[in-house]
């Protein structure tokens, strides 16, 4: 009984057990599953492979780590992201995520455009980089949101236009590159809104003008980098509004002329590139209008001669930078005989320059650094300049003739230790390098240069001498042949006195005399 009661009980309780075994494991089922799903999350979360992630400084690096969309898993609180060097085609929504980034590098991705709103979470956002790219297209839109950003970098796009307010949305930005894009056309207003704006770059696009009427807006533009266009002139006030401006770069913009007003306004500017340009002569009146200007760089245009008070008005030129002018042959006497602070003064690389006239750079207290490398210069002079001054002088790659003319160069070298110079010529002393030769091997008579000085002194003195006495021989000549006659004559008369006095004696009288004059007396002694 009890055995088939308490088997009756178990009968009568297994039922229940039954359902509370399958609810057990259900359960149980359900939990394994989440755990799964909560490792398998686990390990999705973390760095992505060939990303460096560093969760005490809070950035992520992730460069040619082969990622063609946005990473989703990283930690949210980063601030700098660098996703450059990948196959990246779009910005997505994972980009919400990180509402902390104040730097974010896409650069060198797929990028053919980014959906509006992409940025609207970045408020903290300060620097973004989307440089090399394939974007075509961006508006105010775009970049909605990033209200903190003071660089944004969209160099090496394919932008064709800049529409109206698209910066407008960027109160603080402080830097624009817009390089190396196919820009033609900027509206007026393109640029409203950007009153912090400082460095502004517009090089190598495909503008034909200055747009001059886009810049008055930024007031506190810096730095314009504007050149490697397709500018046919510089038109009178072309850098209206930019009265703050310190720097502008037109290299390579093509510029056969330059408006005698076009620098006008920019009294602060003190950094101007006109290299690589189709000026045919120094552009004097027209840097005149920069009493502040301290570089210039001016080389790769066509002029041929730097003539006398080329720059003029240039008071406080510290730095000039002439190199690779290809026509250029002669530099005048007094050429920068009113840029009394110039300190460096580079002249490289131009293939046809072999006359720096003497006085060419004399007048130069301040010069400290001269370049004169890759030219066709065969000799210098002494006075050209006050050697003794320079802290950097390069005279290499020229084609230098070593001869008793340069033993003071010899000198200086020895003791200034400045840049080496070779020999181009005599043939002896062809790849010889000057500071190495010896009088005697520059074809000196005299070492010693004071000799020399003395020598010439001496022989410039005889000369002198030899032509006054000429001179004074030839226009009193009248007088000196009476005197001669004179002296002649007189010299004449005294023989014939002479002859006559001596003949009133007669021979043997003459002869008696002459015994007499010279006899001794005789003592006589008595006895």
């Amino acid at each position: 009984m009890f055995v088939s009661g308490v088997r009756t009980d178990f009968l009568s309780i297994h039922p229940a057990r039954r359902n509370t075994r399958k609810e057990t494991t259900w359960t149980t089922m359900i939990w394994l599953l989440l755990l799964g799903i909560f490792v398998s999350s686990t390990q999705s979360l973390g760095c992505p492979a060939g990303c460096v992630c560093n969760d005490d400084t809070f950035v992520v690096e992730c460069e040619k780590s082969k990622l063609d969309v946005f990473p989703i898993a990283l930690n949210p609180a980063i601030q700098r992201l660098v996703l450059k060097n990948n196959k990246i085609k779009t910005v997505d929504a994972a980009l919400h995520f990180y509402r902390d980034l104040q730097y974010l590098d896409l650069s060198n991705n797929h990028l053919v455009s980014i959906p509006q709103g992409s940025f609207k979470d970045q408020e903290k956002l300060q620097e973004l980089h989307l440089n090399k790219n394939k974007l075509s297209v961006v508006n105010n839109r775009t970049f909605t949101g990033l209200k903190s950003l003071t660089v944004l970098n969209l160099r090496e796009n394919f932008l064709d236009e800049l529409p109206k307010d698209l910066f407008y949305v960027l109160p603080n930005l402080e830097e624009l590159n817009l390089g190396q894009n196919r820009i033609s056309k900027i509206d007026k207003n393109a640029f409203s809104g950007l009153h912090s704006l400082r460095v502004l770059y517009l090089d190598d696009n495909l503008l034909s003008a200055v747009p001059t009427h886009s810049f008055s807006v930024m007031g506190n533009l810096a730095e314009l980098h504007i050149g490697l266009n397709e500018f046919t002139d510089l038109k009178s006030n072309a850098f209206a509004g930019l009265g703050k401006l310190s720097v502008l770069d037109l290299n390579g913009a093509g510029l056969p002329n330059i408006s005698e007003s076009a620098f006008h306004g920019l009294v602060g500017l003190r950094t101007l590139n006109l290299a690589d340009n189709r000026l045919r002569v120094i552009p004097t009146a027209q840097l005149s209008h920069l009493p502040r200007l301290e570089e210039l760089t001016i080389g790769q245009n066509q002029f041929i001669t730097i003539e006398a008070n080329a720059f003029k008005g240039l008071s406080n030129l510290r730095k000039l930078d002439i190199t690779g002018a290809q026509e250029l042959e002669k530099i005048e006497k007094g050429a920068f005989s009113t840029n009394l602070n110039m300190e460096t003064l580079i002249l490289a690389s131009n293939r046809k320059l072999q006359m720096l006239e003497e006085g060419s750079l004399v007048g130069l207290p301040n010069l400290r650094h001269l370049v004169l490398r890759a030219n066709a210069i065969k000799t210098v002079s002494e006075s050209l300049l006050s050697w003794n001054d320079l802290k950097v002088m390069e005279l290499t790659d020229n084609t230098i003739h070593c001869d008793c003319q340069l033993l003071w160069l010899n000198k200086l070298l020895l003791k200034k230790n400045l840049t080496n110079i070779q020999c181009a010529s005599p043939l002896q002393l062809k790849d010889k390098p000057l500071k190495m030769l010896r009088a005697d091997d520059l074809g000196c008579s005299f070492s010693d240069p004071k000799q020399q000085a003395i020598m010439v002194t001496l022989g410039i003195s005889a000369a002198v001498i030899i032509g006054l006495l000429c001179l004074f021989l030839f226009r009193y000549r009248q007088r000196v042949r009476e005197a001669l006659k004179d002296y002649k004559w007189n010299r004449a008369a005294i023989s014939r006195k002479e002859h006559e006095y001596q003949k009133t004696f007669s021979d043997d009288e003459y002869i008696m005399r002459n015994t007499q004059s010279h006899m001794k007396p005789i003592p006589v002694t008595e006895l």
